[in-house]
């Protein structure tokens, strides 16, 4: 087969085509994670794994070798005679029939000596461990394989487990062997042929188009008349009008067999169908055909679930963005408005400016300050008040401002996680991993201290860079480049929109006490071009730590795996496979 046996010899172009676009759905739905708890997901995933199972066991292998032997799997409800069935209808005691329920437990494959190698390969089923004869543990996955003269050449019988076993293994095996048949021997008691169960997998079996032919076990004498009518009803209603109908009268058993007459019709049915090659070929390729596309049929709504996978992924992302981005709003609101110019920041600076007299003072200061200025190179003016309190405190109101921000950043985020089941799943995995995300991460205390200071350092730069090109200014500069710092910060801390009550006022006295020290400085124009550089850096400086906070939420949902186009190649894969079936298996098959 392509990818796995490489057998390519006297395979048509088109069939290369369709093994090769068939591998590759395979490939889409294994690539296919779905690990976020969106609705539908589980379903979605235990869809796919079906999908993969059926085209490795099934698919794949018959589309490579069409000339396979033709296999008859018989299933059917617990205590229908499967076993029974099968060791009559291959004339020796092949299978064990069970007395306690559940009966068959390890499926059992009879085939033809001449068979063998197609069976003891990995051709079809290559999930199942062969075992030979008597030899296994018995388990479900296992496959007895039995050699029989008995059997035609070309034909191999699978006794599966029962459909509707109290076992949920054996209900898995026997659907995933069902899916594995050629033709699909359903076999029921007159007793229960009505069984809700069973009809479920004949519906499904009809709707994909499998050949089927129905065995009715054990009738009670004179009952046929009854209900093969009712039966075939029944079939026909289902879209099984033409599957074969074969009725086995209640009889005795005799080493787990019945009686060779009244199976002849089934066998006789068997040989002859292996015999035409043209009648062989018409069922298998009805089968694979209908198979084929059940699964691109089944793959849409996998594709569906990738997409709302994506769909929940951006939506928990855009949770964490709108939750940071108010964050962002909040510093840049808090360090715009003047609530940076109280409490600690404002005594600071009023100590620096002299306890308040440059407030009231400050048109006289300006229109003298050549004087001072001029004093400060004669060495005649008072040293300023050193202005490290003033900057600590800064970096303090600063730091503390966007760590709060950060943390109710974190705690919205989280909160909107919670309310979504694939969110709360995310978290769950984030807090047994020691990394609970409802807070800022501790890094955060470390960089914004660093960025603040920074921001700090790259304000004092600034002053001092524009500061050193004015020529006659340098002694000024350098004995107060520090103050004329601070008051670029305040400067652009400068809008009072965030108080109330009498700090309107001082806060407004205190930024135009600033503006109006750096414009004697620097002139107004080379104010406002410093502001705005200072006000652009800190924002930038914020965004980088609200970003890289924002990130640990991004680094959970991206190491989930989702899929960034969704169900789109899934699709794709499925769409080049269709148009080439006519041309393999028939329109009409």
């Amino acid at each position: 087969m392509l990818g796995r046996a490489g057998r390519m010899t006297g395979v048509s172009p088109t069939t290369i085509a369709a093994l090769s676009g068939l591998q590759a759905v395979r490939d889409a739905l294994r690539q296919l994670r779905l690990p976020l708890a969106a609705p539908g997901a589980a379903e979605a995933r235990a869809q796919a794994d079906r999908l993969i199972l059926q085209l490795d066991d099934y698919v794949l292998p018959r589309l490579d070798r069409l000339d396979a032997p033709l296999l008859a799997v018989v299933g059917g409800p617990t205590g229908s005679g499967k076993s029974t069935l099968v060791n009559s209808v291959v004339g020796e005691r092949v299978t064990q029939p069970g007395v306690l329920r559940p009966t068959t437990r390890t499926p059992v494959l009879v085939h033809h000596p001449a068979d063998s190698a197609w069976f003891t390969g990995e051709h079809v089923l290559p999930g199942l461990a062969r075992v030979a004869g008597s030899a296994g543990t018995g388990s479900p996955t296992e496959l007895r394989l039995v050699g029989s003269e008995a059997v035609p050449v070309g034909l191999a019988i699978l006794d599966a487990p029962d459909i509707d076993s109290v076992v949920s293994e054996n209900r898995a095996l026997a659907d995933q062997l069902m899916a594995a048949a050629d033709l699909w021997i359903f076999t029921t008691s007159a007793a229960r042929y009505a069984d809700a169960v069973p009809w479920q997998v004949l519906t499904a079996a009809a709707r994909r188009g499998a050949a089927v032919a129905v065995v009715l076990d054990r009738v009670p004498a004179g009952a046929a008349e009854a209900i093969r009518p009712d039966l075939a009803a029944m079939l026909e209603r289902t879209g099984l009008a033409d599957a074969p109908l074969f009725t086995v009268p209640e009889t005795t058993v005799i080493d787990d067999r019945l009686p060779a007459e009244v199976v002849a019709p089934l066998r006789a049915w068997l040989t002859a169908l292996v015999a035409d090659a043209e009648a062989r070929g018409w069922v298998v390729k009805a089968t694979l055909r209908g198979a084929v596309l059940d699964i691109l049929d089944r793959c849409e709504p996998v594709a569906d679930a990738a997409d709302e996978q994506v769909a929940v992924r951006d939506r928990l992302r855009g949770a964490v963005h709108d939750a940071y981005q108010d964050a962002g709003a909040t510093v840049l609101a808090a360090s715009s408005d003047g609530s940076l110019l109280r409490g600690e920041v404002l005594a600071r600076w009023q100590e620096l400016v002299g306890a308040g007299e440059l407030v009231k003072a400050v048109d006289s200061w300006v229109s003298q300050a050549r004087d001072r200025l001029g004093a400060f190179f004669r060495g005649d003016a008072p040293a300023p008040t050193p202005t490290d309190p003033a900057v600590e405190a800064i970096e303090v109101g600063l730091d503390s401002l966007i760590r709060d921000a950060a943390d109710e950043a974190a705690a919205a985020a989280e909160r909107r996680w919670r309310a979504d089941p694939a969110g709360l799943t995310l978290l769950r995995q984030a807090d047994a991993g020691g990394a609970p995300l409802g807070r800022s991460s501790p890094a955060l205390v470390a960089a914004a201290a660093h960025e603040v200071r920074a921001w700090q350092d790259a304000v004092m730069a600034l002053v001092r860079e524009v500061g050193m090109a004015k020529r006659g200014r340098a002694r000024a500069l350098a004995f107060g480049v520090n103050g004329l710092g601070v008051a670029l910060m305040v400067v652009t801390f400068a809008h009072t929109g965030g108080l109330v009550g009498a700090e309107v006022g001082i806060a407004a006295g205190t930024a135009v006490v600033a503006q109006r020290v750096l414009e004697a400085v620097f002139g107004d124009q080379a104010v406002r071009r410093l502001t705005e550089q200072a006000r652009a850096d800190l924002d930038e400086r914020v965004r980088r730590l609200l970003g890289d906070e924002a990130a640990r939420f991004d680094r959970l949902l991206d190491a989930a795996g989702v899929p960034g186009d969704g169900g789109d190649g899934l699709r794709a894969e499925a769409a080049r496979v269709r148009p080439l079936l006519d041309d393999i298996l028939g329109r009409a098959a």
